[in-house]
């Protein structure tokens, strides 16, 4: 038998913030959808039937529950002494995903790009005598570039499968 779900209490302040997220164009769908399980929850469904609406699993309505409630005091006095524009921010916070574990990238989205502009050049405007690039020579040139002090081609590097041009991938 399943346990109790977790209490929701929403001020209307945060009501009116949770129904602008889950309208809102510029809204994720991951965050338009939890916005939605709190409002539901509120209503007083039960987490299968907000799980059925939504298209999600109860699990993941019970998660978000738990989430908030234990929130909730936080978010009243962000609410109360900081105004609406940080309420918003912590709401949309509170409803991200939080960081995964694992070690972080070895490249920074700067250089990330970079390599991927590099993978679009053809090879030969790099004086390389191929006319696709294949890993080894893509990885050779990012480093004889100093875009990164060393890459691995198996790791870093994917041939992609409707393409015949490697690009960066991580």
């Amino acid at each position: 038998m399943p346990g109790r779900a977790a209490k929701v209490t929403i001020t209307e302040r945060q009501q009116q913030v949770l129904r602008t997220m889950t309208r809102a164009s510029t809204s994720t769908q991951a965050l338009a959808q939890r916005a939605g399980m709190i409002l539901l929850a509120f209503d007083g469904l039960a987490n299968e039937d907000i799980a059925a609406r939504l298209g999600c699993e109860r699990h993941a309505v019970g998660a978000w529950r738990r989430r908030w409630a234990g929130a909730f005091d936080r978010l009243v006095l962000v609410e109360c002494c900081e105004g609406l524009p940080a309420l918003r921010r912590a709401i949309a916070e509170l409803l991200s995903d939080r960081p995964r574990p694992g070690c972080p990238g070895k490249f920074t989205p700067e250089q990330v790009t970079q390599v991927l502009a590099v993978a679009c050049e053809p090879p030969e405007t790099s004086g390389r005598p191929v006319t696709h690039w294949t890993p080894r020579e893509l990885a050779d040139e990012v480093v004889r570039r100093v875009l990164v002090p060393s890459i691995s081609p198996r790791r870093f590097l994917k041939r992609p499968r409707c393409s015949r041009t490697a690009v960066a991938t991580g």
